[in-house]
């Protein structure tokens, strides 16, 4: 059965080499760019998750609105008219009581490391070049288990920061552009704050433009300091043993909590609805393909089917069953599809490799990375084959309906 399905194919051998080279192709384009595609989604995963928190506390913004500030200054039930209508912020956003979240936090079995920080914005100068930034204070050895940012450190060392002493690291594009680098010193200053001298103790490189033309990391005490508000906390970052569960956790948390309790997948929404958007359009890509190879299996092996009928009287003759014959053409339209399926993995195996290759050497701020998931080949493997499978399974039917009896009539 399988040398008579090989000689049918071999007959037609235009034919079958260009709709062997369409499900190749189409399973080629899938793992392409469904490598480069979930690449991304790795890399940038890895940015917003590792190198920020799983979980993380903040303090409330407490804005002004009209109603509440007309209860609180002329009493209830006042109908108050505003020229100007009051507006802006109360206060700092901060977190009014962080003993007590460190408290739940170290109780929480969820929780596998938790780090205080003072997140606040900023003014850093060398010379006469200025820089808006955001300064983030942070205690470093419990900063370490919450994030990987150590990871990245390209000059220095993250623990040189020490609980105090004026030391920073520095997000190498934000050095860059103010011309500094290892062992300088910036002037940074927060809002309504004398400029303060701080050392830079390390410089990071993390591939992703908004933290390393932005980010400057020093001691806790150090920021609180800066600022004029020792023992405040404005963020409570939080790893936990399993990031899965971190939506449900901080929905858990956040109840009845005058803080707000947020998940990196909830702060970062629009970045996820983005890769669901990437994948429909991926599978619809593979899908326009592998359904234009389909139709060529289909007309090819119906051509095959109408020039083979004598042959198909003579199996039939011979005692072939009507199965037999159906399988014969559906181990033609199988072998199409298995075989551009191999080809399609190599190749696309190989233009992952070498666009890996490439962007090793991408030079900027950000990083290419490809993914090279099992998932994507067995996924892309499985397309191809259904596709043919089910493109040869007409011709096939109809073939094993033949009787010797029909076929002698139409030839006649």
């Amino acid at each position: 059965m399988l040398f008579l399905a090989f000689r049918h194919l071999i007959s037609r051998k235009k034919q079958t080499f260009f709709i062997l080279l369409g499900v190749t192709l189409g399973t080629m384009v899938y793992i392409f760019v469904s490598g480069m595609q979930l690449g991304l989604r790795e890399f940038i995963i890895e940015q917003l998750v590792e190198n920020d928190a799983h979980l993380k506390v903040s303090g409330r913004e407490e804005w002004i609105e009209p109603p509440a500030m007309a209860e609180a200054l002329f009493g209830p039930n006042k109908v108050v008219s505003w020229f100007v209508p009051p507006a802006g912020k109360r206060d700092e956003e901060r977190i009014l009581y962080p003993q007590g979240w460190i408290e739940r936090l170290r109780r929480t079995p969820d929780v596998a490391a938790y780090s205080e920080q003072m997140v606040i914005q900023v003014i850093a100068a060398k010379g006469a070049v200025k820089s808006n930034a955001t300064l983030v204070g942070v205690v470093p050895d419990r900063q370490r288990q919450v994030t990987i940012i150590e990871k990245y450190i390209t000059d220095g060392r993250y623990t040189d920061i020490g609980q105090s002493g004026n030391r920073v690291v520095v997000g190498d594009g934000l050095l860059k552009k103010m011309g500094g680098r290892l062992g300088d010193t910036l002037l940074i200053g927060g809002t309504g704050s004398k400029p303060t001298p701080f050392k830079v103790a390390a410089v990071f490189h993390l591939g992703v433009q908004q933290f390393d033309d932005n980010f400057i990391y020093g001691a806790l005490r150090d920021v609180q300091q800066l600022n004029g508000t020792p023992g405040r906390i404005t963020h409570i970052a939080v790893r936990l043993y399993d990031v899965t569960q971190a939506a449900s956790l901080a929905n858990y948390l956040s109840v009845g909590a005058a803080d707000k309790v947020q998940s990196w997948d909830q702060a970062n929404q629009s970045f996820l609805q983005l890769f669901q958007i990437q994948d429909l359009f991926r599978i619809m890509i593979t899908v326009g393909i592998l359904v234009i190879a389909a139709f060529g299996i289909y007309n090819v092996l119906t051509i095959i089917v109408n020039q083979k009928r004598r042959e198909i009287a003579i199996l039939r003759s011979l005692g072939y069953t009507p199965r037999e014959i159906m399988s014969l053409f559906l181990i033609q339209g199988l072998a199409i599809g298995v075989v551009g399926a191999f080809f399609g993995l190599g190749f696309g195996y190989g233009a992952c490799r070498w666009l890996g290759i490439w962007g090793e050497n991408f030079s900027g701020h950000f990083k290419l990375t490809i993914s090279y998931e099992p998932s994507i080949y067995v996924t892309a493997f499985a397309m191809a084959t259904l596709s043919s499978l089910v493109a040869g399974l007409i011709p096939a039917v109809a073939a094993g309906r033949m009787t010797p009896i029909d076929i002698i009539r139409q030839e006649g």
